[in-house]
């Protein structure tokens, strides 16, 4: 997680991404840090093992606190580095977050994407795909931000398989990113299916989602507005899964949902809505998990 210093509306990034709403507060910035203190308490408080970096004034980035869309962390000791629609969220490759993470985990490669940005073919971690990382299935809403050149050529270097179809919110506009209108958990799929308007790729999305064995838990469309599909599945310190989201997302959910939710997670939210209104992102994008292994400390 990346603790934001100077969070605040992109504009760069509100050109396609429906979700962000320009607050007129001019306190937001410290706002934000609040919420992200209180959500990062929360997920220590249980058990949750959180890596914080902070981020620095300058140059200013005002999403950094969302990491998931730059670099994401693999098995393998793999990282992945990914092309930004946005030139001012590029400059949130900053070598001194790759630095405290090496200073913990153990990095054998490093795959950049970045160099499709000068094609304005774009891919944004995982905020742009949904890595079911067991089965290696990465499912992409395409995109201003997702374009399947870059699709491709992250399953020629990482060797997942792509399902990649289009989804709309319900004004019709393309959703910005696929981990807004869906979350892969180890067991389920929570996922916003009236967003797929053509019938082969919804009848491809489902066919996948059902061969790999988990169970479908549809969202509505006002559930993904309120961040309902911007979840994350995570283990803590005692191998419990926990499902993350945010209290907006939480309080959408019926209460038939959570507990079909909660038969496989304890779920834990956390209010980050000065986070949410203004950056158009939630508890998923704030999150990039780790999956590279320790460093042996002798």
């Amino acid at each position: 997680m990346i603790r934001p210093v100077r969070f605040s509306y992109n504009e760069q990034t509100a050109v396609n991404n429906a979700f962000q709403q320009n607050d007129t507060n001019n306190d937001i910035a410290s706002m934000a840090a609040l919420e992200f203190d209180a959500f990062e308490k929360k997920l220590m408080e249980n058990g949750v093992d959180v890596t914080i970096v902070e981020d620095t004034p300058e140059p200013h980035t005002p999403d950094s606190v969302f990491p998931n869309n730059w670099i994401s962390f693999h098995e393998d000791g793999t990282i992945v580095l990914y092309p930004m629609f946005a030139e001012n969220r590029r400059a949130e490759r900053k070598l001194h977050v790759l630095q405290t993470i090496e200073k913990k985990f153990t990095i054998q490669q490093k795959i950049d994407l970045t160099d499709w940005e000068a094609t304005n073919q774009f891919l944004e971690g995982t905020g742009s795909m949904v890595l079911d990382r067991v089965k290696k299935i990465a499912y992409a809403c395409l995109s201003p931000r997702t374009a399947i050149q870059a699709l491709n050529c992250f399953a020629e270097k990482t060797g997942y398989t792509i399902v990649a179809f289009h989804a709309n919110d319900r004004k019709g506009l393309p959703i910005y990113h696929t981990n807004v209108m869906m979350c892969v958990a180890d067991q389920y799929v929570v996922i916003c299916m009236d967003s797929i308007t053509d019938t082969h790729e919804k009848e491809l999305v489902e066919q996948t989602i059902q061969q790999t064995g988990k169970q479908i838990i549809p969202i509505s469309f006002n559930q993904m507005e309120h961040f309902a599909g911007n979840m994350l599945q995570v283990k803590n310190n005692k191998g419990e899964k926990l499902l993350i989201m945010s209290t907006q997302a939480f309080e959408s959910l019926s209460d038939e949902q959570i507990q079909m939710l909660e038969q496989y997670n304890r779920i834990i939210h956390s209010n980050i809505t000065t986070i949410e209104k203004n950056g158009g992102g939630s508890a998923r994008c704030m999150l990039a998990e780790i999956f590279l292994p320790f460093k042996i400390t002798v």
